[in-house]
């Protein structure tokens, strides 16, 4: 299991937030996977195809907790990835796991959790909106994937 540095977490948060001389940093630092990691949260079949092909299997396993996923997240537990199924499960609200992580010295796990979540609730209030509504009715490649 690959270790990442506060500050490539710390980078991670920050493209989440749509900052992109933070994707550069990612991309030019070796760290692509932790892009793939966040396209996959969004549901881009190719990023997690990346993920499981270069055998990324805690971020894969941590993308699938998310989505309230037992199995991928008692995998994670398994292989004592604590700091990635605390954030995952910080992103589906649960407050215990946000306090070990600040108990645990692991505050940028935090941070990431809340601009993950920020995300998906953004991507979903997109998608309900009228006009989201309408794109995702004419996207037809989408439709046949």
């Amino acid at each position: 299991m690959k270790h990442y540095s506060t500050h490539a977490i710390d980078q991670l948060t920050k493209y989440a937030l749509k900052d992109t001389a933070a994707f550069n940093w990612l991309i030019n630092n070796g760290y692509r996977e932790l892009v793939a990691t966040f396209d996959a949260i969004r549901d881009d079949k190719k990023s997690f195809k990346y993920l499981m092909d270069n055998k990324h299997f805690v971020l894969a396993a941590f993308v699938n907790a998310i989505w309230d996923d037992s199995k991928a997240f008692q995998l994670l537990m398994k292989v004592k990835a604590f700091q990635w199924a605390a954030c995952a499960n910080t992103i589906n609200g649960d407050e215990k796991a946000e306090e070990f992580l600040k108990k645990s010295g692991n505050e940028h796990y935090v941070l990431l959790a809340h601009a993950i979540q920020m995300m998906i609730h953004e991507d979903g209030d997109r998608n309900i909106s009228p006009v989201g509504v309408m794109k995702n009715l004419f996207n037809f490649k989408k439709a046949f994937e």
